[in-house]
């Protein structure tokens, strides 16, 4: 893996590699806004400017969790090159600060980003960008202590989340509010009252340690973090993600707005490559795991085959279901599942959920945003369902030919 010119973006070597987002990268990130983006964006634009149309290469950046999925099966299929595209190697960053910088200055020009995250970034930091496909469904857990046996029972303990834009703290707070608790947010030696729960950002990485040493009662965050904590024992998954909020989305396919405005070509050529990417996964999920694994040809990721394979298995989500964590049978689903096209009612619904949530920093953006306008504004859903027509059309994926639904969530 090369790394970026700009040595104030730091890409993670080590297989054994943190992808959360600390107070710092947080604050860090924050600041991309008015003046100080602008190098950014101007390092950006004349990195555009210097490859125009289909021979700019496909730049992936990703961080090691099962969300990527899309993005390095299609590298690793050579799908780009069949759209006529030439792919460097992705890019594997530490943190979410650490991506998104890159992707500002346009050293990296796809990622896959929380899908929370994306609001964020275009009208928090005010950075032109915008979703163009779906990366999966579902894929995340809340992964607790062996002693805890319902959501009631992290009353006066703490919770890490990845970050607090993402699907994992909506969802944990969702829960939470269900079962009576209040989250807060106080100082590791703060006193809890028996239905407060303390939430911690933490990498995902030292999630199952932490959780090992009772620093936290549980976390929730993307696979195979939690299949990780399962399988050495040190956690069990209290719920999945997608069984509170049915086929969410939780990472997608992030693209400069510049790109798609001065190269739709090359914009296609990517979705179709991560379309197609998505359609192959759904016919080949036991194959995954050995694209992903650290002891794989790309060693795409620091996990073990077997980890992965818990998260990719097609049978293994039944014990859950038999076992009762599993709550909504009916919705058949999978511990994680492929979908490209960017759903605005997800796009709506996120809006609205994030207003009630509890998250660091001014988020006074949120309040003026229209949920119908934001879901607009923030998708551009031009170039996947081209691609989806190309690979078969919407029954390919499952999902209504008229492209919309609604959305269900429960606790």
């Amino acid at each position: 893996m090369s790394t970026p010119k700009d040595s104030s973006v730091h890409i993670c070597l080590s297989r054994n590699c943190d992808c959360g987002m600390s107070r710092r990268d947080f604050l860090r990130l924050s600041s991309l806004t008015g003046a100080a983006a602008l190098p950014f964006l101007r390092a950006g634009d004349a990195w555009a400017q210097k490859n125009p149309g289909t021979d700019q290469p496909v730049r992936i950046g990703y961080l090691p969790i099962t969300d990527a999925t899309p993005l390095l099966v299609a590298h690793a299929r050579k799908l780009f090159e069949q759209e006529g595209l030439v792919a460097e190697a992705p890019r594997l960053f530490r943190s979410w600060a650490q991506i998104v910088e890159a992707f500002v200055a346009g050293q990296i020009n796809v990622i896959h980003l929380l899908s929370p995250a994306t609001l964020w970034v275009r009208y928090g930091t005010k950075f032109p960008a915008k979703i163009v496909a779906w990366n999966h469904m579902n894929g995340s857990g809340l992964t607790v202590a062996p002693e805890i046996n319902s959501v009631k029972d992290l009353g006066g303990k703490t919770v890490a989340v990845p970050f607090w834009y993402s699907i994992h703290n909506v969802l944990l707070q969702k829960l939470l509010a269900d079962n009576g608790l209040t989250p807060v947010t106080r100082a590791n030696t703060a006193k809890l009252a028996p239905k407060e729960v303390n939430l911690l950002v933490q990498p995902p990485a030292e999630m199952i340690a932490a959780l090992a040493n009772k620093s936290i009662a549980g976390f929730i965050v993307a696979d195979p973090f939690n299949a990780a904590a399962e399988i050495n024992r040190v956690g069990k998954i209290l719920r999945f993600s997608g069984d509170v909020w049915r086929d969410h989305a939780c990472c997608v396919t992030f693209i400069a707005e510049r790109d798609i405005d001065q190269r739709p070509d090359w914009v296609q050529g990517v979705t179709n490559a991560i379309v197609k990417a998505q359609a192959w996964s759904l016919e080949h999920l036991d194959e995954i795991p050995a694209i992903l694994a650290t002891d794989g040809e790309q060693r795409y990721t620091p996990h073990s085959k077997a980890i992965l394979q818990k998260v990719f298995s097609t049978s293994d989500y039944r014990q859950y279901e038999e076992s009762g964590v599993v709550r909504n049978q009916g919705w058949h689903q999978r511990r994680i599942d492929f979908q490209p096209y960017p759903f605005p009612s997800y796009t709506e619904e996120l809006v609205r959920a994030l207003r009630t949530t509890h998250v660091e920093g001014d988020k006074a953006f949120l309040e003026k945003l229209d949920p119908a306008a934001a879901a607009r504004d923030l998708v551009d859903d031009g170039f996947v369902r081209k691609a989806i027509a190309a690979v078969g059309g919407p029954k390919i994926f499952n999902i209504p030919e008229n492209f919309a639904r609604n959305e269900t969530l429960t606790s």
